[in-house]
């Protein structure tokens, strides 16, 4: 994450626990004009429409307040998903070989995009599985990972 997806993380989490949810993760595009907040919403019993509906409304009222979004900016909140973004190194470990679609900063051994089986994380590094190779990818190169479902 960003600065400013931490900045909104930090600013945003007691109203997102006030509402016996937590913060799985911030997404902030910024497009110019007009940007895109995308807020990811969990809790055990499951995240409901109506959950996503209060924390907009509590969310949107707190950012107008605090002024920290630059211009017109979009909200959205929903549930991680099945296909859910892994934001933090203590994500990893509930995922551990499930299949993991990783998006670097940075080309490692000439590729920037990888597929294949979490097997842990490592010295803040993602450990992931591609066939009969074991790879390291270090955290502050992973620009996004996600969770690829597989349905037998």
């Amino acid at each position: 994450m960003n600065n400013k997806e931490l900045q909104i993380e930090e600013l945003i989490t007691p109203t997102v626990e006030a509402l016996d949810a937590a913060v799985w993760g911030v997404e902030y595009l910024n497009q110019g004009k007009y940007s895109l907040l995308r807020i990811y919403v969990e809790r055990d019993e499951g995240v409901s429409v109506d959950l996503c509906a209060e924390v907009s409304r509590h969310v949107s009222d707190l950012l107008d307040v605090e002024e920290i979004l630059p211009s017109a900016y979009t909200l959205e909140v929903s549930s991680p998903g099945m296909d859910r973004l892994l934001f933090k190194g203590e994500q990893y470990p509930a995922h551990v070989g499930e299949r993991l679609d990783v998006r670097l900063n940075y080309p490692f051994e000439g590729r920037k995009k990888i597929v294949g089986t979490l097997a842990g994380l490592e010295d803040d590094s993602v450990v992931l599985q591609v066939d009969d190779e074991e790879y390291l990818l270090p955290l502050e190169n992973v620009q996004k990972a996600r969770i690829v479902p597989v349905f037998d």
